[in-house]
């Protein structure tokens, strides 16, 4: 029978649940590395429109239309609306540069368009 050997000593054979490739090396540090324990690996990115969006949030209007145009390619597991900024987590990892969604989502709409896309990451603690 065929058997795998666990290497324990830190959290990755824990929390990598589709994967058993060993421990990572003390000097190979994770900080800074989003684990998402529950799902893929996600890139977050925003966008920023040249006027609030906020009320542009209901079926096929703006906010919608830009969110389908993303899902061309990616699927969106998070989004958020704030004034003129929508930010996104998207998956799979490596789908879009910041580049490339500015020009997928920058999607024809009358008075609303994308000035400027950044790869935002993502960043739960200060410490």
């Amino acid at each position: 029978m065929a058997s795998i050997t666990k290497t324990h000593g830190d959290v990755q054979p824990v929390f990598a649940l589709d994967t058993a490739d060993g421990k990572i090396a003390p000097a190979t540090a994770t900080a800074g590395t989003v684990v998402n324990v529950s799902g893929p690996a996600l890139d977050f990115f925003s966008l920023t429109a040249n006027t609030t969006v906020a009320g542009e949030q209901g079926v096929s209007e703006y906010v919608d239309t830009v969110l389908k145009a993303v899902q061309q390619k990616a699927t969106i597991a998070t989004y958020q609306v704030d004034a003129t900024q929508i930010s996104l987590a998207v998956y799979p990892a490596g789908a879009y540069t910041a580049a490339s969604l500015l020009t997928a989502a920058n999607v024809t709409y009358t008075g609303f368009q994308l000035d400027s896309s950044a790869d935002t990451g993502l960043k739960l603690a200060t410490s």
